[in-house]
């Protein structure tokens, strides 16, 4: 399988997915420059975390339109599958690829540690390889991770399967003490309608080796090469 890193200027998590990819899942992976306007010899783009240029004026609302992402948009429609990673969510939903948007954490700090999510659906490419209800210990790292999205989308999203994580306990219990950053109902990831858009909040490549704190983020790494047939 091969799978397109896009690079972005100011990028800081994209040589650690790079390293998962590569060195970990040994799977064909390349770095896309953010300039970069093909990307059709790729099944999977993976837009990082970290930062991206002009996040001062609005956290990917500049990367957006950077020309990579006339074709990321492209790619989605056709299919092909695309996840977006912290500021890498982001910019999928300033892109309108995802619902919602994000805002400045609750008690407007940076938070990075690991927190648990649940799994609320095995329904899709990304975590059809866990089971229901399953908690992960992924760690997160961003000042700008809280979730939200109006009333009736939200409602629309979960008749549609479209919640994938949320922050939890250890235990797996849903709750407003264990939501790190005022999420809407402790929202963690998404997936668009057809389920080949994922975006989340924490990292699962930085949980993909148990030397590090944690695997559990191979769940997601793991669903998707399944799904693929890898």
């Amino acid at each position: 399988m091969r799978f397109g890193v896009v690079v972005f200027p100011g990028s800081n998590c994209d040589h650690d997915c790079h390293y998962v990819l590569d060195s970990v899942l040994e799977q064909d992976v390349d770095y896309v420059w953010h300039g970069s306007t093909d990307v059709s010899r790729y099944d999977c783009l993976v837009l990082p975390g970290g930062f991206a240029y002009g996040d001062y004026l609005r956290t990917g609302a500049v990367a957006r339109f950077s020309p990579v992402m006339s074709a990321v948009e492209k790619f989605a429609e056709s299919g092909r599958m695309v996840i977006g990673i912290c500021n890498g969510f982001q910019i999928l939903m300033e892109a309108g690829l995802l619902p919602g948007a994000i805002m400045r954490n609750v008690g407007l700090k940076f938070i990075c540690r690991f927190v648990d999510v649940r799994v609320e659906t095995i329904n899709t490419p990304w975590t059809s390889a866990a089971h229901q209800g399953q908690v992960l210990r992924i760690p997160i790292a961003h000042n700008e991770g809280n979730y939200q999205v109006p009333a009736d989308v939200l409602e629309e999203m979960k008749r549609k399967g479209q919640i994938v994580f949320r922050y939890c306990s250890p235990e797996g219990s849903v709750l407003p003490d264990f939501n790190p950053n005022g999420a809407t109902e402790n929202i963690a990831g998404i997936c668009n309608a057809q389920g080949n858009v994922l975006g989340m909040m924490p990292h699962p490549e930085r949980a993909s080796e148990a030397e590090i704190g944690s695997s559990d983020g191979m769940v997601i790494w793991q669903s998707l090469l399944a799904h693929c047939g890898v």
